[in-house]
């Protein structure tokens, strides 16, 4: 089984428990470049709220978009957007990810921020 394989049986698992609480989910996908949030409602299959290292005006601020520091930027980012939409709390997606590096920041700067997870 390779690398990708693992990742995604990992997600599919905590999606499927996220979907029986009923709770809104903070996605997140990282590529090498980049690094990607979205607050998804399963119950309507819809994209509430994103953010990620590849909007134009991030791109400018950011020197590279695939780093703990533009990650720590989305996760503040996301969050102040669900905060503007009345989200206040979410289950974190993690996409089969380990929690550290990119992902772990993103997570605290949303926390910070006034994100629940």
């Amino acid at each position: 089984m390779d690398k990708n394989i693992s990742r995604l049986r990992r997600a599919r698992k905590t999606r499927a428990r996220i979907a029986a609480q009923g709770k809104l989910r903070l996605a997140v996908f990282r590529s090498g470049k980049h690094i990607y949030a979205q607050i998804i409602d399963d119950s309507q299959g819809r994209v509430l709220t994103q953010a990620s290292s590849a909007e134009k005006d991030l791109r400018s601020s950011v020197k590279n978009g695939g780093n703990a520091e533009s990650a720590a930027l989305i996760g503040k980012r996301v969050a102040e957007k669900a905060k503007g939409l009345g989200i206040t709390e979410v289950a974190f997606d993690r996409s089969g990810y380990r929690f550290h590096g990119r992902v772990k920041a993103l997570a605290e700067a949303a926390r910070e921020s006034g994100l629940s997870f």
